[in-house]
């Protein structure tokens, strides 16, 4: 089970200090069967895991598609790991569909190989806009951003997937448990088919979409969802709520 905070573009040292104060009051998860990975901006990286309780792991939010080099402004996975960061988020929806960045299939898979090649995990985003919904195309657009992945990955040990109803990403709307835990299985029996029963069964699935401490528990007792992609509430004290909700499981 894997809670992960998402801190997008926000934050500045004395909030990030602030909220680990807060997070640090919740009990310890060092012996739990749970992972809880925070995903600060990445110029904060550092002072982050200075401040953060130590049985939280860090992680970034994207790294380059291969090795560092004349690609100003980037930050690769080498760097990453030297960093003594284990995670990246590979594929949010914002860099899928942001004009400014509008990362393709095919960059995102390229990302995804690449960092697990530096021994980094992996968290790599799927999930349909919400014309794509509408027009009932959910599963192809999944399938057709997992298979770029599949194509490129050979050790799934190390990938958690992250589905994210782009439609439900910070407007307050949730897919139902009904809808998630629909979702989660047809991802879980895509692996099957196309990767192995195995690596469907031992892949975490997480869920990403305006998740709180009030929805958490219901969507956490759906047997295919594994975890969550916290965004906006991942910025509150309540995100301890969230992670307790591993307990549904138990």
């Amino acid at each position: 089970i894997n809670a992960e905070y998402m801190g997008k573009c926000n934050s500045t040292r004395a909030s990030i200090r602030e909220l680990c104060q807060e997070l640090a009051k919740g009990e310890s998860v060092a012996d739990q069967p749970v992972e809880v990975v925070v995903t600060p901006p990445a110029i904060y990286a550092d002072f982050t895991r200075s401040v953060l309780r130590p049985d939280f792991a860090v992680g970034l939010q994207n790294c380059w598609v291969g090795k560092g080099g004349a690609f100003t402004g980037e930050i690769s996975a080498e760097m990453i790991a030297d960093a003594g960061m284990q995670w990246v988020v590979l594929g949010h929806s914002e860099r899928r569909h942001l004009s400014q960045l509008k990362e393709s299939d095919e960059t995102i898979a390229v990302k995804c190989e690449y960092a697990l090649a530096q021994g980094l995990s992996i968290i790599p985003c799927i999930g349909e806009l919400l014309e794509e919904r509408e027009a009932g195309k959910t599963n192809e657009v999944n399938q057709r951003q997992l298979a770029a992945i599949a194509a490129k990955v050979k050790d799934w040990s190390k990938v958690v997937v992250a589905y994210e109803p782009v439609w439900a990403i910070g407007t307050g709307k949730v897919a139902t448990p009904e809808q998630a835990q629909e979702v989660h299985k047809a991802i879980r029996d895509w692996l099957a088919s196309n990767v192995s029963p195995a690596v469907a069964q031992t892949t975490r699935i997480l869920y990403g979409g305006s998740v709180n401490a009030k929805n958490c528990e219901e969507l956490a007792r759906q047997p295919d969802v594994d975890g969550f992609l916290v965004g906006g509430a991942s910025l509150k004290p309540e995100f301890l709520q969230i992670v307790s909700a591993y307990k549904c499981k138990l």
